[in-house]
């Protein structure tokens, strides 16, 4: 599990398209890597658009957005088409980053137990280093613009 002053790997993962994600990709820039359940469910579109709706105000704060998932490129493709997302989503779908960064775990929906993702933003400074983690518990998703934002 990826703790506070832990150094993040430069190779994140592959977005949409296909393409490689680097930390290097985005010099000068600290990375809000957030990790979401699924494509298209109401909590991940309302925190997905909450970013989407503050893009411009993010970027001249100095971050760059970047979702992570387990869902395929497709299913990113269509998430991003659908809600005009302006950032890349990493299609983790063998689920190397939400294992390295422990946020796949045993949940419970309805006495049903089964792993999921649990809804964790990491904030990586231009170093690499993570400075903040907005857990599970603090997330509020339709909000969730602010409160990187509002990261001391």
């Amino acid at each position: 599990m990826m703790t506070v002053n832990d150094l993040v790997d430069d190779f994140l993962g592959r977005d949409q398209n296909g393409n490689e994600v680097r930390r290097s990709d985005y010099p000068g820039k600290t990375i809000a890597l957030y990790f979401y359940p699924k494509d298209n469910t109401s909590g991940c579109t309302a925190q997905a658009c909450s970013l989407r709706d503050n893009f411009g105000e993010l970027r001249r704060a100095g971050y760059q957005i970047i979702g992570v998932s387990v869902d395929s490129e497709a299913s990113h493709r269509k998430f991003i088409e659908k809600n005009e997302l302006p950032f890349p989503l990493i299609a983790d779908t063998d689920h190397r980053l939400v294992e390295q960064f422990g946020v796949w775990a045993e949940k419970s929906m309805y006495g049903r137990k089964y792993f999921g993702t649990l809804r964790t933003t990491f904030i990586i400074s231009p170093e690499g280093i993570i400075t903040r983690i907005i857990g599970p518990k603090e997330i509020k998703t339709k909000t969730h613009a602010t409160q990187i934002l509002n990261t001391p």
